[in-house]
């Protein structure tokens, strides 16, 4: 039987990272008040308020699909609409979680290049909503980094939230990867957030060394009007909040969440560039994050399955995601490297 080696299929698959597991055994350590009442709690506020140079609020949900679905609600009413790219999470992996929490408000995917929002598609699938008989456009979508492994630049998130605010719409981010985008980047925060027009984001830190929940900043504090009645209706009320926001403590102090994140863009970095040195292949889309994605055979898919290699079939009918976490190492690439050049000399 196969060893199963899960390292390079999602960074859902890594653990709780060393700093975050600390901060969460201290949190056991004695009796702490409820429902966020807690010194994480607060502490995580203030840090966010400080690594994003702004005075916003934050809510703390179990999982991502909470808290893009229920930021969306926020934002919108049930005849509203949210423009988003074709293969983002709240259009593909989020089993219709963005609709039912808003009461009904259609999501309108949009084609573009690499991942990335096209202003021209987006304005032909807004010219399509007529008036009264179409649902209302309200909010734009971005995902950073996206889900094809690429970054939105401070411009393109500069332009695509002055062409929402042209059209009287709010800016969403799904920053499920945000720290990966920041790490590639090398900017503040606040650069390609509220500076560059983003209305909320979603903060994501389960895929970035915490072991689950994921933070909605509002950055506009009108927005976030009860917020927290909405997460306690939708059942993302943790009672022991201390359990999620110490790892996250942990997390956004010493800029541990920056650390992680480069350790992952780095071991994708590395990933693709033995991949193009030893096999051949080239990225279907630029590298610019942890994600790397390559055209494969079928045949060779197949055999490193059979190896023990779990990874998945993104886009039909040949591209593929390896992803890199936090806690992928040099050995784990040196061994799916190693069986890659094995099965393609076979």
């Amino acid at each position: 039987m196969p060893v199963h080696r899960y390292d390079l299929a999602s960074d859902n698959t890594a653990g709780i990272c060393r700093e975050s597991w600390a901060a969460l055994e201290e949190a056991n350590s004695d009796a702490a008040a409820s429902y966020g009442d807690d010194r994480w709690t607060r502490r995580v506020s203030d840090l966010i308020r400080e690594i994003f140079e702004r005075d916003c609020e934050s809510f703390f949900v179990f999982n991502g699909t909470a808290a893009n679905s229920l930021a969306l609600a926020q934002l919108c009413r049930p005849f509203h609409s949210v423009v988003c790219y074709e293969h983002s999470h709240i259009e593909t992996d989020e089993c219709g979680g963005p609709e039912f929490f808003s009461g009904g408000s259609k999501l309108l995917p949009t084609t573009g290049v690499n991942g990335k929002l096209d202003l021209a598609e987006v304005e032909a699938t807004l010219l399509k909503q007529r008036e009264l008989h179409s649902p209302k456009p309200r909010v734009i979508s971005v995902t950073q980094s996206t889900e094809l492994g690429t970054v939105y630049t401070e411009e393109e998130i500069r332009a695509i939230s002055e062409f929402a605010r042209e059209r009287s719409m709010l800016v969403h981010m799904d920053g499920a990867r945000f720290a990966n985008a920041v790490a590639a980047l090398q900017c503040a925060p606040k650069e390609i957030t509220w500076g560059a027009g983003v209305d909320v984001l979603t903060f994501g830190g389960t895929k970035n060394g915490t072991g689950g929940g994921e933070v909605v900043v509002f950055f506009k504090k009108e927005l976030a009007t009860e917020f927290d009645y909405r997460a306690k209706q939708a059942g993302q009320l943790a009672s022991k909040m201390r359990f999620i926001a110490a790892p996250w403590a942990a997390l956004l102090s010493g800029d541990v969440w920056l650390q992680n994140a480069r350790r992952a863009n780095a071991a994708a970095e590395n990933l693709a560039f033995r991949l193009r040195e030893v096999a051949g292949f080239e990225p279907a889309f630029p590298r610019q994050a942890n994600a790397v994605f390559l055209h494969m055979q079928e045949a060779l898919v197949t055999q490193l399955h059979g190896r023990g290699w779990h990874f998945y079939k993104f886009i039909e009918p040949d591209v593929y995601r390896v992803m890199c976490s936090w806690a992928v190492t040099d050995q784990v690439i040196d061994d799916f490297i190693a069986d890659v050049k094995e099965l393609q000399a076979v």
